[in-house]
């Protein structure tokens, strides 16, 4: 669901990405019952009442009570185009991360140890591969720096 309409403008075709992503992740275990796509504002506020964490963050999962399938994953608008610009990389290459990143929280994967973490993050790479989404784990390869201009003695 989109909330901040922003996302719109940000990523076009949101919605079907968010919903390939999810179903993806689906497939692996990582059952979404809704992606809601808001601002850092309201996701703010969330991550201080249910976390004790009074600022912004990209992503929340809210999951449901034992023995009902599904979650919620929250994630919020300038947090996701900050880390994508500071990062390099495609605002909805992130999204779709944060989606199956979500979804995987949501079927019990987690990253507190360093095991764990690793774990999560190949599953994350494999699904995103599917996605034709670039691994977000994978060192990007910096371009050359240029030449400097004006030296040298000709």
């Amino acid at each position: 669901m989109v909330v901040d309409s922003r996302w719109r403008r940000l990523v076009p075709g949101v919605e079907r990405l968010v919903r390939r992503a999810a179903r993806i992740a689906a497939e692996a275990g990582g059952d979404a019952g809704s992606v809601v796509l808001d601002n850092d504002h309201r996701v703010r506020r969330l991550n201080a009442r249910h976390r004790g964490r009074n600022k912004p963050t990209n992503v929340l999962t809210f999951e449901t009570p034992p023995g009902i399938p599904g979650g919620d994953i929250v994630v919020a608008l300038q947090t996701v185009r900050r880390e994508a610009r500071a990062a390099g990389r495609h605002p909805a290459h992130h999204l779709a991360h944060l989606v199956v990143h979500g979804a995987l929280h949501l079927a019990g994967h987690d990253h507190h140890g360093v095991g764990e973490a690793r774990r999560m993050e190949m599953e994350e790479a494999r699904l995103l591969h599917r996605l034709g989404v670039p691994n977000p784990w994978k060192p990007r390869a910096t371009p050359p720096m240029p030449a400097p201009s004006g030296t040298g003695g000709r």
